[in-house]
C-alpha cells in the first residue's frame, strides 16, 4: 500500500482529523471511491479474523473486575491460566480507542504465556469503551491525565493485593498505551518491567525515576513517535537504567496490531513479542 495512505491513516487515528476530512483526503490519494474503500478494508480493524486466542479458550479463566480509581471505579478484563497459583502480573494498556477486542486478545496472549493479565479500560470513568472507534478516540482526549495515571497505578496496586499474584508486576502498552507504560515506569518504583510499543517517551528529567527494566519497540517508518527516541535513550544511558531498544526497519506504527492488515508486520510482531515474553520471564517469573 502507498505509504502516503498509511501516513494519512496514522494522522487520522492520532490527530484531530474528522472522518470527513480523512475520507476526502483518502479519495484524492486513491483517485476513486472503490479504491478508497479497498484501502479502508485493510486499514480499519477486522477483529474477528485477527483473534489468535479464543475468548473461550479451554486453558484460560476470564472475569470482569473492578477496583477503586481516582474518583471513579475502574473496570478491567482479567485473564489467567486455569489453576490457582501465584503468578507474575501484567497490566495490558490499550491504544487510543479503548479496550477493544484486539487488546482483549493481547491480554489473553499474555495470560496464555503464564501470567495474571489485566486489560484496563481507561474509559471506565466515561462509561467504558464504545463500539464506535471514532467515539473512543474522542473520549480518550477527554480523560483527566492525572486521574488516568492514578487509575493505572491503582490497577497495579489491585494486582499486587491479589492472592494469586507473586508480587512481581509488569506493564505492556501499545501506542497511547506505550506512552502509559513509560509513565508507569516513571511513577511506580515497584514495577519490575515496562514494555512500550511505539509509545511517546517520558520527559528526560523524569527518566532517573524509572526503577524497572524497560523494553522499547519502534517501527522504523514511524517518524512521528521515533523523533523522541534519541533524547529518551540518552537519558536512559545517563541514568544507568536497564533498557533494551529495538527499531524494526521498514515497518509502520502499530506493526503489532494484526487487526489492521496494512500496518501489521507478522515478522516484526513475532520477534517483538518473543522479546517481550523473555523480559517478563526474567523479571516476573
Amino acid at each position: 500500500m502507498d505509504q502516503r495512505i498509511i501516513n494519512l491513516f496514522d494522522e487520522y487515528t492520532h490527530a484531530p482529523l474528522t472522518r470527513k476530512e480523512f475520507m476526502d483526503r483518502l479519495l484524492k490519494l486513491t483517485g476513486g471511491t472503490a479504491l478508497a474503500l479497498a484501502a479502508l478494508s485493510v486499514l480499519e480493524p477486522g477483529y474477528a479474523a485477527a483473534a489468535t486466542v479464543a475468548p473461550t479458550a479451554d486453558d484460560l479463566e476470564t472475569e470482569e473486575v473492578t477496583w477503586p480509581g481516582d474518583g471513579a471505579a475502574v473496570k478491567g478484563y482479567l485473564v489467567h491460566p486455569k489453576g490457582r497459583k501465584q503468578r507474575g502480573a501484567v497490566v495490558v494498556i490499550h491504544e487510543n480507542r479503548g479496550l477493544t477486542p484486539h487488546i482483549k486478545d493481547v491480554t489473553r496472549r499474555v495470560a496464555q504465556a503464564g501470567y495474571l493479565a489485566l486489560g484496563v479500560d481507561a474509559l471506565s470513568p466515561l462509561g467504558g469503551t464504545p463500539a464506535d472507534e471514532d467515539k473512543g478516540r474522542e473520549l480518550i482526549g477527554q480523560l483527566d491525565k492525572t486521574k488516568n495515571l492514578n487509575n493505572y497505578l491503582a490497577a497495579l496496586t489491585y494486582l499486587r493485593a491479589r492472592p494469586d499474584c507473586n508480587g512481581r508486576t509488569g506493564a505492556v502498552g501499545f501506542c497511547w498505551g506505550g506512552a502509559m507504560a513509560n509513565q508507569l515506569g516513571v511513577h511506580d518504583p515497584k514495577l519490575d518491567a515496562a514494555v512500550a510499543y511505539y509509545g511517546a517517551q517520558p520527559a528526560a528529567e523524569d527518566v532517573p525515576k524509572i526503577k524497572s527494566a524497560v523494553m522499547l519497540h519502534y517501527g522504523g517508518l514511524d517518524q512521528r513517535v521515533n523523533a523522541g527516541i534519541p533524547a529518551y535513550e540518552t537519558a536512559l544511558k545517563a541514568a544507568g537504567t536497564k533498557y533494551e531498544l529495538y527499531v524494526y526497519e521498514g515497518v509502520n506504527h502499530a506493526f503489532n496490531n494484526d487487526s489492521s492488515p496494512a500496518r501489521y508486520n507478522a515478522e516484526a510482531a513475532k520477534l517483538a513479542w518473543e522479546r517481550t515474553l523473555r523480559l517478563f520471564k526474567e523479571k516476573l517469573g
